[in-house]
């Protein structure tokens, strides 16, 4: 790895930088020296189509100088600006600084809106309009990706429009999960079942416990063995908010719905993440989010 981090790189990329450069130089000075040997009528003696023949004359004027103003334009931006190796130019601009300073400038201006909006409650924050129209244009550059436009979710993402909460939907835990981020993770437990007759007898009884179709006989078999599981859902499959596990008994399918998605779950298991949105979005942005995703339940 020392070959990447050591500076030899860098003086190597310099130095055919201004190697290209100079030779660019010499060979405008060197063709603008020379004249090629032609023939009497002051062509180079080339003939193309029977009658089109290349003159002997010397590069435009104009052209010659718009080559010098390139080089010289090109030296004074590497001097500015980075592109010779790891030297920053004496501006040192960077892509990222630029934009460091342009959200630091549209957050300044910003700052007064949402001052405003930071002495509301999220309740009240999703009924004021102009609220509500920030809080869109957030969700839909952050979360729409994911969640969708509508906020009605897809396999895997939750629906934010309903009243089925994995961490719970009230507004500290709506902002909790937006800042922080959650880690939804279910482990493989095939092997705690017991035999894969076993995992078909417990998908069974899951399926019974919403009212889904379900072989009766076999989940009346599974009801014992789905104490493997009461850890984290609970006794009767209500889930537990605290841990992020989903209810199983509303009928409402995170990642698929029937016997065959349930069993890819108890034996595979499944890791789901939402990413935090802090140090992306402020504090007031964060809250004023917050509202806009409360509104989408609380209509």
């Amino acid at each position: 790895m020392s070959d990447f981090t050591s500076g030899f790189w860098s003086i190597y990329i310099s130095a055919i930088t201004l190697i290209g450069i100079a030779a660019c130089m010499l060979l405008l000075w060197r063709t603008g020296k020379g004249r090629v040997h032609g023939s009497g009528d002051e062509s180079t003696g080339h003939v193309w189509d029977g009658d089109l023949r290349e003159m002997n004359n010397p590069l435009p004027r104009w052209w010659v100088w718009m080559f010098v103003i390139s080089v010289v334009f090109s030296l004074a931006y590497l001097v500015l600006y980075p592109g010779l190796g790891s030297f920053a130019g004496q501006l040192a601009w960077s892509s990222s600084g630029q934009y460091e300073d342009e959200v630091a400038k549209a957050q300044a201006a910003e700052a007064p809106l949402y001052a405003k909006f930071s002495a509301m409650t999220p309740e009240q924050l999703s009924r004021d309009p102009q609220a509500n129209q920030i809080g869109e244009r957030l969700f839909m550059n952050n979360c729409a990706q994911c969640h969708g436009s509508d906020a009605r979710g897809s396999k895997g993402f939750p629906n934010l429009t309903d009243s089925d909460w994995l961490y719970g939907g009230t507004t500290d835990k709506i902002k909790e999960t937006i800042t922080l981020g959650r880690i939804g993770q279910m482990p493989p437990m095939a092997a705690a079942v017991g035999t894969a007759d076993d995992v078909k007898n417990v998908t069974n009884y899951v399926l019974s416990l919403s009212g889904s179709p379900h072989d009766s006989l076999r989940a009346a078999l599974g009801k014992p063995k789905f104490s493997t599981c009461a850890a984290c859902h609970g006794a009767h499959g209500a889930g537990t908010q605290a841990l992020g596990a989903p209810n199983l008994s509303d009928n409402i399918w995170l990642h698929g719905y029937g016997e065959n998605a349930i069993l890819a779950m108890v034996n595979q298991g499944k890791v789901n993440q939402m990413p935090a949105q802090t140090g992306k979005l402020t504090e007031a942005q964060i809250h004023v989010l917050t509202g806009y995703v409360w509104g989408f339940s609380n209509k």
